[in-house]
């Protein structure tokens, strides 16, 4: 399989090279030049695999044989080691809870896949792999966590001061060892400018190996498409049909998995991108015009992006036409008071707490489902992650897992830089050299 940059297709990759590079030499993310559609046998099996299975069978076209298919079943069986159950809120909605992993969000997914990926990439490289990556929230804890002891990969995380919850904070600045975590004074859209702007610094290429762990990497988004078929199947076996998938969006990765799944075969009815007040994607679909904006901070944080880097994949999925991408996607945008309100209301009526993200997941399909129709949305972290919001709204404590409480224990190890990119390389080259 080789894989093509989104700005020219005619600039073509390996596998390899394109995981270790994250971006394409002209600067274009990377896609594969084509997408099978699964056998009838896969769909025979599908109800009966677990997730380590579906991700074999699944992720096995874009990585094997680069990877040999033995090493590569041993590798999605470590990677997708946790449950991902489809559980009823109401009659007609249900979670696919994707925080059952170490970092109790839906990124363990493609982190840890794309941390055994790297690993086997770089093991016999000749000199340590920088992955520097940009977080809202969750995953720079995925990933640190994914990577951590790793030999030969340093990582970097790169977050907004203070716009990050307390929780998800210590989850990747108390790990130390080959992990550097580096706060910033700006938005999430400043870190990922600054780690754009270090992906095309050639001077500093020429000093350290960089790539990238956000889902601008392949490897990092990709994987996710395992918890699409799997939450399929468990619908199917629950008695639903006509499934529409609700997934609470930000950079957009989480959904591009998505619609690969569906050009696979994936037999969903339609997907619901829903945002939080930074809704330019949605007005793309209402309108057709595409305006990135500063990023607003909310109460659902991780989705806090005012340009989302993977939409230009789901446009080349439709090569760039409006009408075909709206016709499988549905934009809504939702408001913090929506958030609130959702969380309290779904507590109160069907005693299931909801994170706020979840929350926007849950309020879009009940905004947006059709009769005889089953609405499933992505419950992408879990809500001890956010206990500032939750426990408020709900008036209790929300139970905290015993690995949470564990990074709460820990001692924050941070460096600091300005929103400026120079600051920011300063830090880089202090650690990485």
């Amino acid at each position: 399989m080789q894989y093509y940059s989104t700005n020219n297709k005619d600039l073509k990759s390996d596998l390899k090279n394109a995981v270790i590079n994250g971006l394409a030499a002209d600067k274009g993310l990377f896609m594969p030049e084509s997408i099978p559609v699964l056998a009838p046998d896969f769909w025979e099996a599908l109800p009966n695999m677990s997730l380590g299975e579906i991700g074999f069978e699944t992720l096995k076209h874009f990585f094997c044989p680069e990877i040999e298919e033995e090493d590569f079943k041993q590798l999605t069986t470590e990677a997708f080691n946790f449950p991902t159950p489809l559980v009823k809120v109401d009659e007609q909605v249900s979670a696919l809870e994707l925080f059952h992993g170490p970092t109790l969000a839906f990124k363990d997914i493609g982190a840890r896949f794309l941390a055994r990926v790297m690993a086997r990439f770089t093991k016999d490289y000749g000199q340590d792999i920088n992955v520097l990556v940009a977080t809202s929230g969750d995953t720079g804890s995925a990933v640190a966590n994914g990577f951590l002891n790793v030999d030969g990969v340093n990582v970097f995380v790169l977050y907004p001061k203070g716009l990050v919850s307390d929780v998800q904070e210590k989850q990747f600045t108390t790990l130390g060892n080959n992990i550097t975590a580096i706060e910033a004074d700006g938005t999430f859209d400043d870190c990922q400018r600054l780690v754009k702007t270090a992906f095309m610094d050639d001077e500093l290429k020429e000093k350290i190996t960089l790539t990238s762990a956000n889902s601008i990497n392949l490897a990092r988004f990709l994987p996710q498409m395992v918890y699409y078929f799997s939450a399929y199947a468990q619908a199917v076996k629950q008695g639903k049909n006509e499934i529409v998938i609700c997934v609470p969006s930000g950079n957009f990765g989480n959904l591009t998995a998505g619609l690969i799944a569906h050009k696979m075969g994936l037999p969903i009815k339609r997907f619901v991108a829903a945002t939080n007040l930074n809704a330019i994607v949605p007005e793309y679909l209402r309108n057709g015009i595409y305006e990135p904006k500063p990023s607003i901070a909310t109460p659902a944080n991780a989705m806090d992006v005012g340009d989302p880097s993977n939409f230009v994949r789901i446009q080349e999925l439709f090569t760039h036409r409006l009408d075909a991408i709206t016709k499988l996607i549905e934009g809504i945008s939702v408001g913090n008071e929506a958030i609130f309100k959702t969380i309290k209301t779904t507590y109160e009526t069907n005693n299931y707490v909801l994170d706020p993200h979840g929350a926007i997941g849950r309020h879009a399909l009940s905004s947006l489902l059709q009769e005889g129709e089953s609405g499933i949305f992505l419950a992408t972290a879990h809500p001890a992650k956010f206990p500032e919001t939750v426990e408020k709204i709900i008036g209790k404590k929300v139970e905290q897992p015993a690995r949470l409480k564990a990074f709460l224990n820990g001692v924050k190890q941070v460096e600091s830089s300005s929103k400026h990119y120079e600051d920011l390389v300063k830090v880089l080259l202090k650690q990485a050299l």
